[in-house]
């Protein structure tokens, strides 16, 4: 089984920025993608960055340029650091895992919001 753990959401005024952390653990292989999603208020989820074992990274149009996706594959942990923080950015944030044998796994979800 697999377990993810988050960290680090928060309240943060426009402009500011915010580290959040995932601790992945259980039967994790070593061919796999690590992410983060959010869900805004009423509004479905979406991908906000993902970064392969390899270390190949993709963002959504609106973080470009402000986050940053890392992870490291010996302690199987991934992180987002956001800067330049918008109204818009705030939203429960998802830790994903998926891994190449197709398991799919969610940490619990992290609330950042970012007032104005």
């Amino acid at each position: 089984q697999v377990q993810l753990v988050e960290s680090g959401g928060g309240s943060v005024q426009a402009g500011g920025s915010l580290r959040l952390s995932c601790a992945a653990s259980g039967s994790i292989l070593r061919i796999n993608v690590m992410g983060w999603y959010r869900q805004p208020p009423g509004k479905q989820r979406e991908l906000v960055a993902r970064i392969t074992s390899g270390g190949t990274t993709n963002y959504v149009d609106s973080v470009k340029g402000r986050f940053t996706i890392s992870r490291d594959n010996a302690k199987n942990t991934v992180n987002l650091q956001m800067n330049s923080l918008k109204p818009e950015d705030t939203a429960v944030y998802y830790c994903s895992l998926a891994q190449v044998n197709g398991g799919n796994y969610w940490g619990q979800g992290t609330q950042v919001t970012v007032s104005s």
